[in-house]
Formats: C-alpha cells, sequence, structure tokens
C-alpha cells in the first residue's frame, strides 16, 4: 500500500514537472512528506453523478408494428443507447426477375445511395448522415433488398428522410448507370480472379436446384446482360416492385411513435419518384411482379475451368463440388429440425479448427476432414425461404480426387437419416442456440430479423421462441426430416478441373441406396 501511495504522489508531480533526473532527486527527497490532497483508499469517491443503469422494460421486450395508410409497416424495438439502427426492407430480389434481364438487383445494389430528388449531390447526403455519427448500407439477397443506416437516435428524421430518397426517389443518372455497369464488370472478373468459389458456387446450385424459375435465376448480373440494362428498365422494376405493401420500415433503438410519424412524413405524404413523373418509364403490359411459387428441379450445373489459388499459400489446385437437396421453407414446420440437422453437419476448412459452422465436433469435421488428407473442406450450408429452402454441402479436393470427394458427400448426406447419438445431437442444439441469442446482441442483425420476419408474417416471434423449438427437437425428428430431404432429386454444382467428376445419375444411384454405396462398389482410399 506504502508503494501504491508513492506511486499515486509520483504522478500528481509528474502532471506538472518534467521527470528529469535533478527532479528525480528531488522527488526521492520528498517521497516520504504526507500528501493530503489525495482522496482515501478506503471509502468511496464522493460528489460523483448518479449512475444511470440500462433497465429491461416491458417495450425492449415486444416489437411494435403499425400498418400506415398506403399498407407499409413500420416495424420497432426499443432499446438502452444512443445509437439506432433503421432501414428499409422490400419483397425484391434477383427471384422476381423473371421478366426482366436477370442483374436488376445486382445494378440496384450498386446504385444505392446516390443522387436524389432532395439530394441532387450524394455528398450532401453524406454530410448530413455523418453529423449524426451515420453509415448506411445496401444489401440485395435472392427475396429481399434492404437499406439501412446507423446513427445517434437525435437524428431519427434526417436519416429516415435520407432513406425515403435514397429508396423511393433516386435520380439514377446515364453517368451513374455507366458507374454501376463498370463497377459489376470489375466485380465479375475479380470473382473468376479469387480461390474462393462460395459466390460463384451458390449462383450455380441454385440454378441446378430451381432451373429456369425463382430462386433459380442468377444473383449476380450475368455478363451478357450489362449492358441490357439501362435507366428505363430500372425504373420500371422500380415502379412495380418498390410499392408500399411490399416494403417494412424497421427501426431497433427508437421511439416507436417518432418512427411512424416520421416515415409518415416522408414515406408516405411524399409520393416516389415514378409516380410524380410517369415519363422515366414505359409500362409494358408483358410485364408484371412475379408471384410464382419456386419450383424444385434438381439438376447439373458445372463449369471447366481454372481456378487461382492463394500466392505463396503452397497450396494444390484445387476443383469445387456443392451438392444439395430440397429443404425446407423458413414457415415449414420441419424448419427448426432442418437448422439443427445444418449444424450436425457443420464443417470447415483443412486447416480450420473452431469458429462458427467449423466445430472440431460436427460430422463433417469428424467424418470427412479428419479422416481423408485430400478433403481440403467440407461445410454445410442451410438456405431457407418463403416456400422452400436448400440444404447444400460444399467440398473442394485436387482434380484427380474428384470422384472420391463426391462419393464421400454422398456418404455423408445418406447418413442423415441414420443412427444420431444424444451427444451430438445436445451439441448443435446448444451452438444453434447459443448463436442465435449471440447474434441477436447485435443491433443491425436485430432490426434485419425485425424486418424479414414482420415482412414475411406481419409480426415477429421473440427469441425465446426459437431456443425452446429448438429445445423441443428430438432425435427422431432428425431422422424423419433428413429421410424428408433424401426423398428429393438431387441439385449439382462444379467448378475446375471435372475430368473426374460423376455423372448425376451416379450421385442419385448413392443417394438412394442405404449404405450410401455407389454402383462401382469400390471401397475409398484414404491415402489415395
Amino acid at each position: 500500500m506504502a508503494l501504491y501511495k508513492q506511486f499515486q504522489r509520483y504522478l500528481v508531480h509528474s502532471k506538472n514537472q518534467l521527470w528529469s533526473p535533478q527532479s528525480a532527486r528531488s522527488y526521492a527527497g520528498r517521497s516520504n512528506k504526507k500528501v493530503t490532497n489525495m482522496p482515501p483508499m478506503d471509502r468511496p469517491v464522493e460528489n460523483l453523478p448518479k449512475p444511470i443503469y440500462a433497465t429491461l422494460r416491458k417495450e425492449h421486450q415486444t416489437t411494435q408494428v403499425t400498418v400506415m395508410p398506403n399498407g407499409l409497416r413500420v416495424a420497432s424495438e426499443n432499446r438502452f443507447g444512443e445509437f439506432c439502427t433503421v432501414g428499409v426492407v422490400i419483397d425484391s430480389g434477383s427471384r422476381y426477375e423473371v421478366a426482366y434481364p436477370s442483374g436488376v438487383s445486382h445494378f440496384l445494389e450498386k446504385l444505392a445511395f446516390n443522387s436524389t430528388l432532395y439530394y441532387p449531390d450524394k455528398d450532401e447526403m453524406f454530410n448530413k448522415l455523418e453529423k449524426h455519427g451515420g453509415i448506411c448500407d445496401s444489401q440485395a439477397s435472392r427475396d429481399t433488398f434492404i437499406y439501412a443506416a446507423s446513427a445517434y437516435t437525435s437524428g431519427l428524421n434526417d436519416v429516415i428522410q435520407l432513406l425515403a430518397e435514397a429508396t423511393l426517389r433516386p435520380q439514377i443518372t446515364p453517368d451513374e448507370v455507366d458507374s454501376a455497369r463498370q463497377a459489376i464488370s470489375f466485380e465479375l472478373e475479380t470473382l473468376n480472379m479469387r480461390p474462393e468459389q462460395e459466390t460463384l458456387l451458390m449462383d450455380m446450385i441454385h440454378a441446378a436446384a430451381y432451373r429456369d424459375n425463382t430462386l433459380g435465376l442468377p444473383k449476380l448480373c450475368p455478363q451478357k446482360n450489362i449492358n441490357k440494362i439501362d435507366r428505363e428498365l430500372l425504373f420500371t422494376y422500380l415502379s412495380q416492385h418498390y410499392t408500399p405493401e411490399r416494403m417494412v420500415v424497421a427501426g431497433v433503438g427508437v421511439d416507436h411513435d417518432k418512427l411512424c410519424d416520421a416515415v409518415q412524413k416522408h414515406f408516405v405524404d411524399k409520393k416516389a419518384i415514378w409516380e410524380s413523373d410517369r415519363g422515366l418509364f414505359s409500362p409494358h403490359k408483358n410485364i408484371t411482379v412475379d408471384d410464382s411459387v419456386a419450383q424444385y428441379t434438381g439438376g447439373l450445373v458445372q463449369e471447366e475451368c481454372d481456378i487461382p489459388q492463394f500466392a505463396s499459400a503452397g497450396l494444390p489446385v484445387l476443383s469445387h463440388v456443392m451438392i444439395g437437396l430440397e429443404g425446407c421453407s423458413h414457415q415449414d414446420p420441419d424448419f427448426i429440425a432442418v437448422c439443427v440437422l445444418n449444424m450436425m453437419l457443420g464443417g470447415g476448412g483443412s486447416f480450420s479448427a473452431g469458429g462458427p459452422g467449423k466445430g472440431m465436433y460436427t460430422r463433417l469435421y469428424t467424418n470427412v476432414l479428419n479422416r481423408y488428407h485430400w478433403m481440403y473442406s467440407a461445410t454445410a450450408y442451410n438456405h431457407a425461404y418463403s416456400d422452400t429452402g436448400l440444404l447444400c454441402i460444399h467440398a473442394s479436393a485436387p482434380p484427380n480426387h474428384v470422384k472420391e470427394m463426391v462419393e464421400v458427400v454422398v456418404k455423408e448426406m445418406v447418413n442423415m437419416a441414420g443412427n444420431v447419438n444424444g451427444q451430438e445431437l445436445r451439441r448443435a442444439k446448444t451452438q444453434l442456440q447459443s448463436m442465435l441469442l449471440m447474434n441477436l446482441e447485435s443491433r443491425p442483425v436485430i432490426f434485419e430479423d425485425i424486418g424479414r420476419q414482420v415482412l414475411a408474417t406481419g409480426h415477429r416471434k421473440r427469441p425465446q421462441h426459437f431456443i425452446n423449438e429448438i429445445e423441443k427437437i428430438s432425435r427422431d425428428e432428425i431422422i424423419a426430416v433428413a429421410k424428408r430431404l433424401l426423398g428429393s432429386q438431387p441439385a449439382v454444382a462444379a467448378r475446375g478441373d471435372l475430368r473426374r467428376m460423376p455423372s448425376l445419375e451416379y450421385v442419385q444411384a448413392g443417394l438412394i441406396d442405404a449404405d450410401g454405396k455407389m454402383p462401382s462398389g469400390r471401397k475409398l482410399s484414404l491415402f489415395r
């Protein structure tokens, strides 16, 4: 304690004097003198302001939903803190582009937060956002389009105005369209130069699973369509899909009444640019909003190509294969069981032993990556949409092991309907519950969860609902849903050197065999 008090006196002394050798000797001579102006260490500091603690109020545990006069829905959940996340979730995306050249959503993603009617100069818009400590972003997926921003709650009105301008009143100038074309061309070129293949394979596996319909339409703009998409076509799409009944304005960390007032002012009272100026687009009688249900077909989509590798990483050239089965929609009674099954499969890369989706105890890690040294990755994915789903496994290996790799993945899929160990089920359920709760610690994730749920169902189920549903899943339910998945036709996507790639019929034969054996019946080698 004496040494600590001497150090305190040193700190006080050093604030007003340079610490030189002379001052050190001077201080050493005075170090035994009693200092009385320091606060005592044995009782609380006096005259401090009263602390304010975060409290869990009832309004923080409910999601309020209001339907505006024009049909637009406003959903919010209050949270403690100075920051908020608000945004617009729209029932739009690549699945609705059947009557358009594929790539419209990709263009709109690049054109988001550019010049608008109120902000002819986008720099002015960003300057206002930065004054409120804000950032903004947009994201296009196959079934939704999101515009979002995070800022101080004091700037709520300005942020809602910014979102309304970006969503309903963009100018989309010819120069901006040209810039979007260049950005998309560069992105496509970059994707073909990168070793990571998930982005390209996801488009391919959806194209194989839903051939030429809805979710099978490409999310990335095809190279051949880059010059087909122009300003008039974009406004035609916006006028049909960016309508109030297809939109939800969601907010986290905001007062619901204030959010509704701002939405009324900027989204309801002010018209969209295509309503004020009908000359922006030409009404096409043959173009309407696609409301068809996704039709799962299964099939094979493959591309023979050279895949780049990481520089100086010492990795061999790899071929990539993704095999999928029809899963469940997020409104299906088996949805939770499929999520638990996906967590049991897990997987990852050959050099990753932990992290989300890469658990050392998942089936793809223990049964695949730990057994076959030539398997460089094996990861399970579960995609759920409003009317269907897709469960798939992505694996990579050197080209001379492509056939064996397909056999290993098929066997692991067949084993989904086999015995389920109680310990692995408990581990998968706990991991899924913890990932759900940890993700919902993030305000942007809560915003997206609210927006997507309200857009799909009109209300939001609380996290506790999903925790309870996960807990109810039994081994019998896992086996039953696995058999349901195996009853569908396989969808296969492959890229790279595919000279040893087996046929779709070969994969089908393995999936219908009780043991996952392929027609050749040849035993797999661990070291070949």
